[in-house]
């Protein structure tokens, strides 16, 4: 009797015990659920798809507004990846919501937004009266690597979530000018996509209409022209730069003119437009067996360094050569440069062959400037025309692009919106060194097997002495 009271005491202490494990557990879970998923989800991927970057942080806890993030999805058809980064969103600002609309179930609900096919996993960013419809296609790029005649994949979607919530959020956004009048082809369709993308508002500009500069200009680009700008435009653009402007110029030698005019603007600082076309030497500094596609030095400066830091090296086509004297009137920085066995052939697009001829000009030459001018303002300026081309911008890997958009971020300030690059998904491999094999092999096949048998011999023969001194 005495031995089952213990039993049933024993039982209903035990149920007590499990019962109060369970209660805690529980709320442990529960507590647990509610905790944002910054802090219950841990992103260990190497391209870090699941975290967010400061800037980011900086955009989405400033908000002011509530903005409503519209995932348009099937069900059971999510992509992970993203909605691991949505609940990272969500978790940065009560004033930022993510709601799911199945297309299934509300067929209509993108007509309002878009024109395209919408596909799952796309996206809808809206703000009152404002909203910017995200393709998933923007979410996940694919670009061609021209070494490898192979696309690799890269995950955009911080970038195009942050850059659509700046957008729908901020009333004034930077306003580039587009100079017309000269030529001026429109801007490479990759390009123009990434100014959107990076909120950037476009608008034309007939030098020869206006008296100056209009003054919401953020700054002002003269892209490709075909021919010379006039002699008061020039003085307009220079008074322009000297009041405090900004001015990005890209151009290169023109079949059958000369830019006189425009090149002016260089001289006023020291820097002599040389004429011809530049033809490297030395191999390592031109590309796809092409002297004149040159594979410029890069110098030091914010623009040049994080593609130095990401080994991105720029390539520029049909290229004039620059020569800088010294600062006058402004600071020069060197951006690209060729090699010193670079020259000028200054038959330009009449040439007949690369070998350097009587009367071609020696380099080595500057392709890339940026000065700062004393006033104020400043200046950059890419001496070929044809960079931002989509084949050759595909050449570099997106370098070349990436280099004019950090030219424009300098010039018109940084903002947090424009420095969110896309996360390769490529895969990373890990590297061992034949002697670290060895050892690893070594380790794992001999050494670890020998302690874990040891281990079990010398439990079984210590077990059998206990039961022998027990006996």
């Amino acid at each position: 009797m005495k031995k089952s009271k213990l039993a049933l005491r024993g039982g209903v202490y035990s149920l007590t015990v499990t019962a109060v494990v369970l209660a805690i557990l529980i709320a442990v879970n529960l507590f647990a659920s509610n905790l944002p998923a910054s802090y219950t989800k841990l992103d260990i991927s190497a391209a870090k798809l699941y975290s967010v970057t400061g800037n980011t942080k900086v955009v989405v806890n400033n908000l002011k507004d509530d903005v409503t993030v519209y995932w348009i999805v099937q069900a059971d058809k999510e992509d992970t990846v993203l909605e691991r980064l949505l609940e990272k969103y969500e978790s940065l600002s009560d004033h930022l919501t993510v709601v799911k609309r199945n297309p299934d179930v509300y067929p209509t609900f993108a007509e309002k937004y878009t024109d395209e096919q919408v596909q799952n996993n796309s996206l809808v960013v809206e703000c009152g009266d404002r909203s910017r419809y995200i393709a998933f296609d923007d979410i996940y790029l694919q670009d061609l690597d021209m070494y490898s005649y192979s696309y690799s994949t890269s995950f955009d979607g911080e970038g195009a979530i942050t850059s659509a919530i700046d957008y729908v959020t901020s009333a004034d956004l930077p306003v580039l000018y587009l100079t017309e009048g000269h030529g001026e082809p429109e801007l490479p369709s990759g390009f123009a996509d990434t100014l959107t993308r990076e909120n950037i508002e476009t608008q034309p500009l007939s030098l020869a209409a206006v008296d100056e500069i209009p003054s919401d200009a953020d700054a002002l680009m003269v892209y490709a022209p075909q021919s010379d700008i006039s002699a008061e435009e020039k003085d307009m653009l220079a008074a322009y730069v000297t009041g405090g402007g900004k001015l990005i110029v890209l151009a290169g030698p023109v079949d059958g003119a000369e830019l006189t005019n425009l090149t002016a603007l260089l001289a006023d600082y020291g820097v002599t437009a040389q004429p011809g076309v530049v033809v490297e030497a030395e191999r390592a500094h031109y590309g796809f067996q092409r002297p004149f596609i040159l594979i410029p030095d890069m110098g030091d400066s914010p623009i040049t360094q994080p593609l130095t830091e990401d080994r991105y090296y720029p390539m520029v086509p049909i290229a004039q050569g620059l020569t800088a004297s010294g600062n006058v009137n402004g600071t020069v920085t060197e951006l690209l440069t060729t090699s010193d066995e670079a020259f000028s052939k200054t038959a330009g697009y009449d040439l007949d062959t690369y070998d350097k001829e009587d009367g071609d000009i020696d380099g080595p030459f500057a392709v890339a400037l940026d000065i700062e001018d004393d006033g104020g303002g400043e200046l950059v300026w890419f001496a070929s025309s044809n960079m931002l081309d989509d084949m050759y911008n595909a050449y570099s890997s997106g370098a070349n692009s990436d280099l004019v958009m950090n030219s424009l971020s300098k010039l018109i300030g940084e903002r947090e919106a424009l420095a969110i690059r896309s996360k390769s998904l490529n895969y990373n491999y890990l590297t061992v060194s034949e002697s670290a094999s060895a050892v690893l092999k070594t380790v794992m096949i001999g050494v670890f097997p020998l302690i874990f048998l040891s281990a079990g011999i010398w439990v079984a023969v210590r077990r059998r002495r206990l039961g022998n001194e027990k006996g």
